[in-house]
């Protein structure tokens, strides 16, 4: 069964009650989708494992290799219940926020946060809502009560967000509902992705990688940049991480929200520079949740991501809630397509010298310029860590890029990346056979076709599987 091929940029989708069952994730599949993200935020253990068990399913039996994302929630701050789930705040109101239960009042308002507390100082900005309410701490006793100043007000309901940008929580990244999610997740052979939420600092991922090696997982690891202190501690942190997104929902409140645009691009620069994927997530065709086409201002949004250099593309409520989930899939392969059509990156990465893995560096860098020269239909690479794709990649060759290997969970891991279009190929013998093996399945798939030119990286010998230290330019025969 074909899928709708879309461009170089890859599409996530999250799953949810609109799109969770056999039918529709085959439908998605089929219209495009590379990875699928399970929100640990919402939904039971169970949910998320018959979800990977449907996509490992529609991945065997037609020969797809659609990744899959697992996103913990993080620390998720919230005020309690509502008197009738609605209570009007007006300007210039004081109101009382506390960490023992109780149901919301002009008088008392329960904060979910033990530390709130704790955490703040007077002067610092409180919002809640996504932004729709905003207040400034007054008073703190540093125990439970703090006292808030209603800087512009609304209708507060129950279970609402809350967002403090100006204070350093001392929750952790990883919280105990965390923590038990990812027990879970690694039971999980099939997941290639762990995303984690709120990253402020590279310590957080590594004490996340340490717990996943430990287990034996083979999972990739992935930070969400959405706080300020991410942003100041952000080279730091994409070294630590396998890949980034920049997770715009929480990131617009945390920052100022015109700070948003640069920002994004600044971190897909950056992610680029390093070879890691990056994501561009939330509300990128918020509409189609209800509409069933986007608006205009989102399909600018979209091509923007695409220009700005994004490996992947994510929709949200759009697939998991939304009445359109395959529709919204389409829209977003055509926006890519069209996109693509004028996308160039202009600062290339160059290899440093100071890296240790510098002279594979140089090979695969010199792979995209070598093929660009010789105006090559695809680059050719064989890997089994996934260094070769993440480096092809980043230098966003003009051409198609083929990665092969015999580790079929590397194969959907690589389906986040930029480009990368990955084969099954376990013969590895020598370096010539393995190369004419290859290109012949190209061949035999329309893939390739006689007389174009293609760019081979690899490693020889094969069987040492060494980094990338071979580039062979060849003619299909």
């Amino acid at each position: 069964m074909d899928r709708i091929k879309h461009q170089s940029t890859k599409i996530i989708a999250t799953v949810g009650p609109a799109c969770s069952s056999y039918e529709v994730l085959l439908e998605l599949a089929k219209a495009g989708v590379d990875l699928f993200r399970l929100n640990f935020s919402h939904g039971t253990h169970q949910d998320h494992e018959e979800t990977v068990n449907r996509i490992t399913y529609i991945n065997e039996k037609y020969n797809f290799h659609i990744g899959i994302l697992a996103d913990l929630q993080g620390p998720k701050l919230r005020v309690g219940e509502i008197e009738n789930n609605a209570l009007e705040i007006k300007k210039g109101q004081i109101l009382t926020f506390t960490n023992e239960k109780c149901v919301g009042t002009l008088e008392k308002i329960y904060m979910s946060y033990e530390q709130f507390a704790k955490d703040v100082n007077v002067g610092e900005t409180v919002l809640i809502d996504d932004g729709k309410l905003m207040l400034e701490v007054v008073e703190t006793d540093k125990k439970s009560i703090v006292k808030l100043k209603v800087l512009f007000g609304g209708t507060l309901s129950s279970r609402k967000g809350v967002n403090l940008p100006s204070t350093k929580i001392s929750l952790p990244s990883l919280t105990e509902k965390d923590k038990k999610d990812l027990d879970f997740i690694l039971t999980l052979p099939k997941v290639n992705w762990i995303a984690l939420s709120f990253v402020r600092s590279p310590k957080d991922m590594k004490d996340l990688e340490k717990i996943v090696r430990a287990s034996g997982h083979e999972a990739k690891l992935m930070a969400k940049i959405e706080k300020p202190e991410a942003i100041e501690k952000l080279d730091k942190i994409i070294k630590a991480s396998n890949a980034i997104m920049v997770a715009r929902g929480d990131l617009g409140i945390e920052v100022p929200i015109e700070k948003l645009p640069i920002l994004q691009k600044l971190i897909i620069k950056k992610c680029i520079q390093r070879a890691r994927p990056v994501v561009v997530a939330t509300h990128m065709l918020d509409s189609m949740i209800k509409q069933p086409i986007p608006t205009r201002a989102e399909i600018t949004d979209v091509a923007n991501a695409v220009l700005d250099g994004a490996d992947a593309v994510m929709l949200s409520g759009e697939t998991s809630v939304g009445m359109h989930p395959v529709k919204v899939v389409e829209a977003m392969n055509n926006i890519i397509e069209e996109a693509e059509m004028h996308y160039i990156l202009r600062d290339r990465p160059t290899p440093s010298k100071k890296s240790r893995t510098f002279l594979s560096d140089a090979i695969c860098f010199n792979s995209a310029k070598v093929a660009e020269d010789v105006k090559a239909t695809a680059i050719l690479g064989m890997t089994s860590s996934g260094y070769t794709a993440f480096k092809v990649s980043s230098f966003r060759p003009k051409c198609n890029i083929f990665i092969f290997s015999d580790e079929v969970n590397m194969l959907s891991t690589l389906n986040l990346v930029w480009g990368v279009q990955c084969f099954y190929y376990d013969k590895f013998t020598t370096t010539d056979e393995t190369i004419e093996d290859v290109t012949n399945i190209l061949v035999q798939n329309g893939n390739l076709k006689k007389g174009d030119i293609v760019v081979n990286t690899g490693s020889m010998p094969l069987g040492k599987r060494h980094r990338t230290n071979m580039l062979k330019v060849s003619v299909v025969e």
